[in-house]
């Protein structure tokens, strides 16, 4: 078994602020035994306003958020997802909404760049992100992950508004991911709709653990955020799930369970697209 902690967050719009609350949820997860630990997306901040990102954007491999995220790890021994941070572009008025992985000893392992952008519109909330975030291109992403017990986790990752689109997930199936990731800000609105169908579905069809870490409350900005941060099992049982507020969400991943139900149902064997 490996386990797994999905910190869920109420990110305000002070980093500082924000990362001394990560450390001490992070600490909670490694105490708990937890091997790998995800943080939501705008885990080091949510600002009052979209552009806002703009002033604590970081060039990468330098940067006090990727700093904290490299040493934290390597003091925690454990592996950190870290949901996404804002990384600079060519483009000054934008950036790239970016995962970083890091493992045990501080090393950044892997980088995925938010490929799908939130465009939602109802009449009272509106959310743009092409506004302030450039699309990334780098999909699909995955990294191996080696746990304690010597078994070998392939790891997809994705964020947020990602969750609607399939095909990337597939792709991660394609690639042999065993594990899919997806820190996010669903709104209370789309959150309430769709959040725990599309994450069982995801994690359905594609005969995988899934791991969704979530903003959770109502934010400085005004902005309610859905939570309900889960990890589901291969069959889509949710595992272990909770509602709103800052939090860490456990549960064990079994390769045994992964082998059974893919053996069972072989679906990923019988695709013909």
């Amino acid at each position: 078994m490996m386990k797994v902690a999905a910190i869920q967050m109420v990110s305000g719009p002070r980093p500082e602020d924000n990362l001394a609350t990560d450390r001490g949820l992070l600490e909670t997860g490694a105490q708990a035994g937890a091997e790998v630990a995800v943080l939501p997306e705008y885990f080091c901040a949510m600002g009052l306003r979209d552009t806002d990102k703009l002033a604590y954007q970081e060039t990468w491999g330098e940067g006090p958020i990727q700093s904290f995220l490299a040493h934290t790890a390597r003091e925690l021994g454990l592996w950190i997802v870290g949901g996404t941070l804002p990384l600079r572009t060519t483009d000054p008025q934008r950036v790239r909404n970016t995962t970083l992985v890091f493992a045990p000893d501080g090393r950044c392992v892997a980088r995925y760049d938010k490929i799908h952008l939130f465009w939602f519109d109802n009449g009272r909330e509106q959310f743009h992100e092409g506004r302030v975030i450039e699309a990334g291109d780098n999909a699909p992403v995955q990294f191996d992950l080696p746990a304690r017990d010597g078994h070998r986790w392939r790891v997809g990752l994705s964020v947020c508004y990602d969750l609607r689109f399939p095909e990337l997930f597939r792709a991660h199936a394609r690639a042999g991911a065993d594990v899919l990731l997806v820190p996010s800000a669903f709104t209370h609105v789309t959150g309430q709709a769709h959040w725990e169908v599309l994450l069982r579905a995801r994690a359905i069809e594609n005969l995988a653990y899934v791991v969704a870490p979530a903003q959770g409350g109502v934010h400085e900005n005004g902005r309610h955020t859905w939570g309900q941060s889960l990890v589901a099992d291969p069959w889509g049982q949710v595992l272990a799930q909770q509602a709103q507020g800052p939090g860490v969400v456990l549960a064990d991943l079994d390769p045994e369970r992964l082998r059974s139900v893919r053996q069972q149902l072989p679906a990923l064997t019988h695709r013909v697209l």
